[in-house]
């Protein structure tokens, strides 16, 4: 048999006492007292709390960004490799090595290229 749980009686006995009727003809009767200028500055700082609460609301969403693992991939030399082997190797690497760096800097230019274009657009505005 579970505890008793006193709190929970003054919860219902409180709740019980509740009526949505008389809080909305209590809603009335606080309205029907307020001036016309009372009830449309009440209008206006509702509403925009509740654009300011949504806005809030719209920015706070962030996408997950999407999770694209970098695998590297570790290669086994053999022990008894030669000092020739390991330079061919280096020399093949470097190679591969020179063509990434040789794309990256093509975009670098690029984006360098835009991005001075866009200055000299906006020194000739007075920006």
């Amino acid at each position: 048999m579970p505890p008793p749980r006193p709190y929970l009686s003054l919860i219902m006995r409180y709740f019980a006492r509740m009526n949505p009727l008389r809080a909305v003809r209590d809603l009335r009767l606080f309205l029907s007292q307020r001036e016309k200028y009372e009830l449309w500055f009440g209008i206006l700082a509702v509403s925009l709390t509740l654009l300011l609460l949504i806005g809030f609301l719209h920015d706070s969403r962030m996408e997950a960004p999407a999770y694209d693992p970098e695998i590297i991939y570790v290669q086994q030399w053999p022990a008894n490799r030669t000092d020739a082997e390991i330079r061919a190797q280096q020399k093949i690497d470097q190679a591969k090595k020179d063509e990434r760096q040789a794309i990256i800097d093509a975009r670098e230019a690029k984006s360098r290229a835009a991005l001075k274009r866009l200055d000299e657009q906006l020194d000739r505005m007075g920006i």
